[in-house]
């Protein structure tokens, strides 16, 4: 059997799945997830977010990067940012890391924004 490695072809998947009223989508845009429990918080950043529709029930998958926080610190927490981000900021700029998370701040989070505010400062 060419063509078969042990495994279901993605297009037949998809297929079966339409088949019996299964949807699977990415939802754009995520940049962070928290589940709130009564005793912390779990921030995942770098978020991705796919939901699974089946029979009217809604299924989330998160990846990303996870940490903990206290319960009720979110308003008093600094933002958090993707780790991506503050290096991308700190090797353009040759910044130490609390720098890049002040210019990050300070420019909503925005990586380009932030570099262009230390090389003008």
């Amino acid at each position: 059997m060419a063509g078969m490695r042990g495994g279901i072809d993605p297009r037949q998947m998809k297929k079966a799945m339409k088949s019996m009223g299964i949807t699977n989508e990415t939802i754009p845009g995520v940049t962070e997830v928290i589940i709130r429990t009564n005793e912390k918080e779990i921030v995942i950043t770098n978020a991705t977010v796919n939901v699974m529709t089946m029979k009217g029930q809604k299924s989330y998958q998160v990846d990303g990067i996870d940490s903990e926080r206290p319960l009720g610190s979110a308003s008093e927490a600094a933002p958090v940012f993707p780790a991506e981000d503050i290096e991308l900021v700190m090797s353009q700029t040759n910044c130490d890391k609390e720098k890049a998370v002040e210019a990050l701040e300070a420019c909503g989070g925005l990586p380009a924004e932030a570099i262009l505010k230390i090389m003008t400062e």
